[in-house]
């Protein structure tokens, strides 16, 4: 089957492009970065919803409140999402090389990816709970609902079309941020760009990658979108 995209991408382009990247090389650096996204939003996932669960039930106006969790929690959050992606990338170096054994490549890229999209897809889904009327929180434990009945059975299915935009943006942000692991040795579709478009000035490869990501990001929102209007 690669063979055959390769192929095929390989003659549709072959009349118009000049470039020293060959289409092998450009479909693996797109098999990388696939990669690198579905991993990294995978498990910043199951962080984020935990990380927001906790962030909703426990505030001050929350159905379990703790401020000494919230307190904690919620600047720990907050510190993470300022750190730009390349600065966090470097900083959490030797974590990375713990876990995976190399700091660089498409799978150890995964580690930081997944710590930065963590928190940021915790503040986009605690902001979506934060959206759901308070009037069924409160019916919910009118019928006697528990605190994990509440969330899972009320808030969440109500707060559905906003979590699917919500993940659609971090999805984006995600896909920019491996873009930008091609900078620290991650792979990918932005190391193309870095070691072809800017290091050996081949503006094909920067054209290619560019048009590339533009088409990936609007098929998210446009998937997201529709998504989030399914009943």
């Amino acid at each position: 089957m690669r063979d055959l995209i390769v192929q095929w991408l390989t003659t549709i382009t072959a009349p118009f492009w000049h470039s020293s990247l060959s289409m092998d090389q450009f479909v693996t650096a797109m098999q990388e970065t696939f990669i690198m996204v579905f991993f990294a939003l995978l498990f910043g996932m199951i962080w984020g919803f935990a990380q927001a669960i906790c962030l909703y039930i426990t505030r001050p106006t929350g159905i379990l409140p703790n401020a000494f969790i919230y307190k904690v929690l919620n600047p720990i959050v907050n510190a993470l999402r300022s750190l730009p992606f390349i600065i966090l990338a470097i900083s959490i170096i030797p974590l990375t090389k713990f876990i995976m054994g190399t700091s660089i490549g498409t799978w150890a890229t995964i580690v930081p990816l997944t710590i930065y999209v963590g928190p940021y897809i915790g503040r986009l889904v605690e902001t979506s709970l934060l959206e759901v009327n308070e009037g069924i929180i409160e019916s919910a434990q009118a019928m006697g609902a528990s605190p994990w009945q509440i969330i899972f059975k009320f808030i969440i299915p109500e707060s559905r079309s906003s979590l699917i935009l919500s993940l659609t943006t971090a999805t984006i942000s995600l896909i920019g941020a491996t873009a930008m692991a091609g900078a620290v040795g991650g792979g990918g579709i932005g190391d193309l760009a870095i070691s072809y478009g800017y290091q050996r000035f081949d503006q094909g490869a920067v054209y290619l990658t560019a048009i590339v990501l533009l088409i990936v990001v609007q098929l998210v929102q446009s998937t997201g979108n529709w998504l989030s209007k399914l009943r």
